[in-house]
């Protein structure tokens, strides 16, 4: 998968290094992901006086089925004094962004990097978000948009958008997360720090990627070690050891930092990967129950039931 970031002038640097450090991050783990740089000039300035230099011509870079482009946003108050102009985005650019879309690439754009997408047409009927002191503007611009402004991020169809500025991050990791699945998008978000991932949907966060928001290396090591092997029995002696604290050591740890046992995050995790199968797959339930480390399919549906509220076959009725 190739990623595309389109640098306009007046961006702001973290809309660009955000999703960028995610992807990067992720090609480090294993993810195949290769980062571009393309801009309707070879050099721009950012809204922060940085300079970027040595961009690909846009009109020489090719998207297809295997590209993202991500465009950044730009300078709040450029786009807002140019909210009413005809000439907000380039029109080579504009062309580009509609070629792309028509080739079968995935447009993301990031805080203010939705107006690329709303003047080449591409967000005509559909939902998406920007920042939230430009969606006034962006729903008086663009009157076929559903702009919504309770969302960090938005996925409709091929198009995605995100809200202000540090949301990208959460954008670029649900992306990852869609590719590879939540528990690599976990490690991604670990590597850089960035524990919890705000969902930009009505979804319940990831269980991959929620507790993650404390500083013990111990706990963090044996959520790892869960999150790797679902399927696995896990006695708190062993997780103890692998440890090396006593297992009531371990446990006190654990829900200092996480609020939940270590058995109980299991059972999120476990819980949390079906929700994921129920939805995205066409496994059975017993299969489903099997892959999630229970062997009896009647203790699955209770478990499932008991947290959920709901039996797992109606949650994939609901889902679909």
């Amino acid at each position: 998968m190739e990623v595309l970031f389109i640098a306009l002038p007046d961006l702001n640097l973290l809309d660009l290094s955000g999703p960028a450090q995610v992807f990067s991050a992720a090609s480090a783990l294993g993810a195949d992901y290769r980062l571009r740089w393309v801009g309707e000039a070879s050099r721009v300035v950012s809204a922060q006086g940085l300079a970027l230099d040595g961009l690909e011509p846009l009109a020489e870079a090719a998207a297809d089925e295997n590209t993202l482009v991500v465009v950044p946003g730009v300078d709040l108050g450029t786009v807002l004094r140019r909210a009413g102009s005809a000439g907000l985005v380039a029109p080579e650019v504009l062309e580009w962004t509609r070629r792309a879309h028509a080739a079968g690439a995935r447009l993301a754009s990031v805080c203010t990097g939705a107006v690329v997408l709303g003047d080449a047409g591409l967000l005509d009927g559909r939902r998406c978000t920007t920042h939230w002191s430009a969606v006034a503007a962006m729903r008086e611009r663009y009157p076929e948009a559903r702009v919504l402004d309770d969302v960090l991020f938005v996925h409709d169809g091929s198009v995605s958008t995100s809200a202000g500025i540090a949301s990208g991050i959460d954008l670029a990791l649900a992306l990852v997360e869609a590719d590879r699945g939540p528990a690599f998008a976990a490690s991604v978000a670990r590597e850089l720090v960035v524990y919890t991932r705000r969902n930009g949907s009505s979804a319940p966060t990831s269980p991959f990627l929620a507790h993650r928001d404390h500083l013990d290396p111990v706990v963090h090591a044996v959520q790892d070690t869960l999150a790797s092997d679902l399927a696995g029995d896990h006695p708190l002696a062993e997780l103890a050891a692998r440890a090396h604290l006593s297992p009531r050591g371990l446990s006190r740890a654990f829900v200092a930092a996480t609020g939940l046992t270590p058995a109980q995050y299991h059972t999120e995790l476990r819980l949390g990967h079906a929700r994921t199968l129920l939805r995205a797959s066409t496994l059975t339930i017993e299969e489903i129950a099997r892959a999630c480390g229970y062997a009896d399919p009647r203790h699955f549906r209770r478990m499932f039931g008991t947290h959920e509220g709901v039996s797992p076959s109606a949650y994939r009725l609901t889902a679909a």
